[in-house]
């Protein structure tokens, strides 16, 4: 077990603009656990849903896969735990989803919470500070940023596992809500969901989604290059659920979203790196070294059409 497992201290928060819509967090995984937004009758619902043991919770250090439960860094062979047959997924069985994250500060309209992970934390190196803040705006955006910094060169890849339904959770499915994504490249994986290194169009695939369109039947589960990525905040991908009329629309600060609709009734819009970066030079670089500061930011944006 690392620093800061769950316990009976674990925490619940509410963010809000002063009227209706707001946002309720939990500080185990530094979770979003709801998101309350209105449909365009103005009726309030929760656009998120309960799927499963990662849903709305911080995950890390490493977010996806790392393939082999190992990578080498400045020549050093780094051996992780590993929960998903040979591979690490999500930081390990131990990762940050599981851990109780302290609360460092808040307000009506935010929420900062920090995890301390220790060196050799599920094998990754390096005393880690991590910071998730929590900002909720009045004109209904939530905001994620990221900040976070190691004593020893490591990898790290943080996202947040919000799974969404905008029709409130009062569809039994999710494909006909529509769905407009910025990437018109996606990285291509093997038979163990590990990347294979190439960069692929995404022209002539299920998996272009640059006009807005029905998200289908198809189950997905892939990682897709975000356009135009320099570091800075930028439009990632916009949501729409025609029978509410909500909207959703992100953007963030990384490379690479990842869609996944594998679990019924809802979809994931996950901001991230790519999966098992530190195997692929060509891929943008997880290090993280003393000294330097990660930081990334991801905004989640809600209104309802008329």
């Amino acid at each position: 077990m690392g620093a800061n497992t769950p316990t009976e201290r674990m925490t619940f928060h509410t963010l809000s603009n002063g009227r209706g819509p707001h946002v309720t967090l939990s500080s185990l995984g530094a979770a979003i656990t709801g998101i309350f937004v209105p449909d365009r009758a103005g009726n309030i619902g929760d656009v998120t849903v309960p799927a499963g043991g990662s849903a709305g919770k911080t995950i890390g250090r490493y977010a996806n896969r790392i393939a082999g439960g190992a990578f080498v860094l400045d020549g050093v062979t780094y051996t992780l735990l590993t929960n998903e047959s040979r591979n690490t997924l999500h930081g390990g069985p131990d990762g940050f989803s599981k851990r109780d994250w302290e609360v460092a500060a808040q307000s009506d309209s935010l929420v900062e919470f920090v995890l301390h992970s220790p060196d050799g934390d599920q094998g990754f190196p390096g005393a880690m500070e991590c910071r998730l803040r929590y900002t909720w705006s009045v004109n209904g955006e939530l905001r994620l940023d990221y900040t976070v910094t190691t004593d020893k060169p490591t990898v790290i890849n943080l996202t947040n596992h919000a799974y969404f339904n905008l029709n409130s959770g009062d569809a039994a499915d999710v494909s006909q809500q529509e769905l407009q994504i910025a990437a018109s490249t996606y990285t291509p994986l093997d038979d163990e969901l590990i990347p294979t290194g190439e960069i692929a169009q995404i022209e002539g695939t299920s998996r272009d989604f640059r006009v807005m369109r029905a998200i289908g039947e198809e189950k997905y589960d892939c990682n897709l290059v975000l356009d135009g990525w320099t570091g800075e905040l930028r439009f990632a991908a916009r949501a729409h659920d025609p029978e509410s009329g909500r909207s959703l629309i992100v953007e963030t600060t990384q490379p690479a979203l990842q869609l996944y609709t594998g679990k019924p009734g809802a979809f994931a819009l996950e901001t991230q790196h790519f999966a098992d970066a530190p195997h692929h030079p060509n891929f943008p670089s997880t290090v993280l070294r003393p000294g330097d500061v990660f930081r990334s930011s991801t905004v989640y944006g809600f209104a309802s059409l008329s």
